[in-house]
């Protein structure tokens, strides 16, 4: 068993597919319109058969009260790794990326959290 999709609610997903791809470098896996929506995920260019982002509408109450939840207490709503946290962390700030948390070393791991422009904190981490 693996895991093949995961998802992130958005609040809306032409600006979503913008940040993800452009913004953080991963490239478009699907985009299927279903109604006034669509299918829409993203995969990293590493990995183009890997696990799927989702970048899935919020227009459920229960979906919008969740996602604003998690982000008033400052709980990412995903997590993904990268090699070096500090290159990652300069570049994305170049790029105008709010962070809510520096690089910051806890244990064996060293964190950071940045605002992905769509209603979600994201965590970026370096083991």
């Amino acid at each position: 068993m693996r895991i093949t999709l995961t998802g992130v609610f958005v609040s809306d997903q032409d600006q979503a597919l913008r940040f993800y791809t452009e913004t953080l470098g991963f490239v478009k896996k699907h985009d299927v319109p279903v109604g006034e929506f669509k299918w829409l995920t993203v995969v990293s260019p590493d990995d183009p058969d890997g696990t799927e982002l989702l970048l899935e509408p919020n227009e459920n109450p229960v979906a919008q009260e969740y996602q604003k939840g998690i982000f008033d207490q400052g709980i990412p709503a995903a997590s993904f790794s990268v090699l070096d946290i500090r290159a990652e962390y300069e570049k994305l700030k170049s790029l105008g990326v709010a962070f809510t948390m520096e690089p910051t070393e806890l244990a064996n791991v060293t964190i950071a959290v940045f605002d992905d422009t769509c209603g979600n904190l994201i965590q970026i981490m370096q083991t």
